[in-house]
C-alpha cells in the first residue's frame, strides 16, 4: 500500500541496520543466588570450634606448665624438695632445679651421699633417710633452713644403725628460692 500524496512519509524502502552496527541489547539482570544458610551456619560453627580449640590448648599448656614445674615458692619448700630429689631419689637433673646455678657450696651435701652410697655398697644395707622440721632464719642475702637428718639402714629388713646430724642449708631469691650452700652443724 502506498502512503497518501502529501505525506510525509518517504517512499524509499526502508533500511534496517545489521544486527552487528545495532545497539547492544541490555544485559539480562543477574541471577538472584540461592540462599546459603547453610554453608554460613557451618562456617560460623567451624569459625567458634577453632576458637575453642585454640583456647582450650593455650589452658591446657598453662595448666601443664604449671603443673611441672619446680616449686621454689619458699626456702623451706626447696630444701625439702632438694633433700629429696638429691639424697633420697638421687636424682641430680631434678636436684639442679633446686640448686643455685653457679657459687653453689653443696660440696658438704655431696660427701655425705656418696658416703651413704659407699656404706651400702660396702655393707650390703639399704639406707634410709628423712628430715624433721625445717626452721627458717634469715640470714644475710637469703635464709637458712636449719633440719635434722635422720639416717638409717637395715639388712634383710633388720635394723642395723641410725644416726641423727643437724644440717643447715643456705638458700637464695634467684629467680624462685634455690639451695646454695649445706653444711652440717656440729
Amino acid at each position: 500500500m502506498q502512503p497518501p500524496a502529501g505525506s510525509q512519509v518517504s517512499r524509499v524502502p526502508a533500511q534496517r541496520t545489521p544486527p552487528e552496527q545495532s545497539a547492544p541489547l541490555a544485559p539480562a539482570p543477574a541471577p538472584v543466588p540461592p540462599r546459603r544458610r547453610l554453608r554460613t551456619v557451618l562456617t560460623v560453627v567451624a569459625g567458634v570450634l577453632a576458637l575453642v580449640c585454640a583456647g582450650g590448648g593455650i589452658v591446657g599448656f598453662v595448666l601443664y606448665d604449671r603443673a611441672t614445674a619446680p616449686d621454689r615458692s619458699a626456702p623451706d619448700v626447696v630444701v625439702a624438695n632438694y633433700i629429696q630429689a638429691f639424697l633420697i631419689d638421687r636424682d641430680d637433673t631434678k636436684a639442679q632445679e633446686y640448686a643455685c646455678k653457679s657459687g653453689a657450696d653443696l660440696d658438704a651435701v655431696r660427701a655425705l651421699r656418696a658416703e651413704l652410697e659407699q656404706r651400702e655398697a660396702n655393707f650390703d644395707v639399704v639406707i634410709k633417710l628423712s628430715w624433721g622440721p625445717l626452721t627458717r632464719a634469715k640470714e644475710g642475702d637469703g635464709e637458712s633452713v636449719t633440719t635434722t637428718l635422720a639416717i638409717s639402714s637395715s639388712s634383710d629388713g633388720q635394723p642395723r644403725s641410725s644416726r641423727r646430724e643437724v644440717w643447715r642449708f643456705h638458700v637464695v631469691n634467684s629467680d624462685g628460692w634455690r639451695v646454695c650452700g649445706g653444711s652440717k652443724i656440729g
